[in-house]
């Protein structure tokens, strides 16, 4: 176990996403994912209130819902900025049927708390652990953000703050006003990170070491590029198509060791300065599982200097990375 950033709250080594719960993976396995990983310790649950149209939270209600003391044990982490909208649709203003206005999306004080209640709503639950905000809102001022949260925490609808998809500066900015607020501020990040995006190397993870933060790297694989797979979409097969090369080589390194290419690139991740949790968002039981074995794995010395050569990070810290 480890905490979440500075605060006192445990998690465990590996974050369970649920993006594909309600959508790729039906409900009766998303359940049985959801209850191995709380038996085995993977204890942190990452949602989104626009996961398929909030179906997503819906289905983790439903298995709330049975007891057991699921709640309870499950530190549950939700977001809020985008409208929810059904997944596949094509109409941008439409949201499971209805109409989506300008004020139900991004982080005015009114749709936070709109956006909350409804999270909770869904999750059948009074409060979320971790509530997340998923993208800044350069339209909406620190002030009413940070009033709105501070509001969620007093009513007890909130326990602790996260952002995700944050600069480094916007991490800095945010926390120092929550400083002036005598608030707790952000107590995570959550960001993508792997072998072949490395950019939060950079600010990121060093805003996040020098604020005491937790932080969540996601898509640990590069969307299926580093498990050896095309991705399904036109734009993923190109990208992979682009990297194939240094994809093969990373899987001949891979054969060598005697490891799959999804096991070394999460082990990989798991094992970087400042990275709290991975968080995996498997489809069936048999990536889940596969996920916690790859906790296992150590990588040499060797194997990992050969890892930067093929996937070179951008150099270290700012300003050292492009500076003296």
């Amino acid at each position: 176990m480890r905490k979440l950033g500075n605060t006192g709250l445990s998690i465990g080594p590996l974050g369970l996403g649920s993006v594909n719960f309600s959508w790729l993976t039906e409900e009766a396995e998303s359940f049985a994912i959801m209850d191995a990983a709380r038996d085995l310790g993977v204890n942190f649950l990452d949602t989104s209130d626009n996961y398929n149209a909030g179906k997503t939270e819906s289905l983790i209600g439903r298995w709330f819902g049975q007891g057991g003391g699921r709640r309870e044990q499950t530190v549950l982490a939700t977001k809020v900025f985008s409208a929810p909208m059904e997944w596949g649709s094509s109409d941008p203003v439409k949201r499971s049927g209805s109409w989506v206005g300008p004020n139900q999306k991004g982080l005015s004080a009114k749709h936070i708390r709109e956006a909350c209640d409804a999270s909770l709503k869904r999750l059948n639950t009074d409060y979320i652990d971790l509530y997340q905000m998923h993208h800044v809102d350069r339209n909406t001022r620190w002030e009413e953000i940070w009033q709105a949260m501070e509001l969620l925490v007093q009513q007890g609808k909130v326990l602790y703050v996260g952002s995700s998809n944050f600069a480094g500066w916007h991490i800095a900015q945010a926390q120092e006003l929550a400083k002036q607020r005598h608030f707790l501020g952000l107590a995570s990040e959550q960001s993508v990170y792997n072998l072949m995006k490395r950019t939060v190397e950079l600010e990121v993870i060093p805003a996040c070491r020098a604020y005491g933060m937790a932080f969540f790297p996601y898509s640990p694989l590069a969307a299926g590029m580093l498990g050896g797979k095309p991705t399904e979409n036109e734009r993923g097969r190109r990208a992979f198509l682009r990297q194939s090369d240094r994809i093969d080589s990373f899987e001949e390194l891979c054969r060598t060791i005697g490891q799959k290419p999804a096991d070394v690139a999460l082990a990989w991740l798991a094992r970087q300065p400042g990275v709290t949790a991975p968080i995996v968002g498997p489809r069936t039981m048999a990536q889940f599982k596969a996920n916690l074995a790859a906790l296992e794995i150590e990588l040499s010395v060797d194997v990992l200097k050969k890892l930067d050569e093929l996937f070179p990070g951008p150099g270290g810290p700012a300003p050292e990375a492009y500076a003296w």
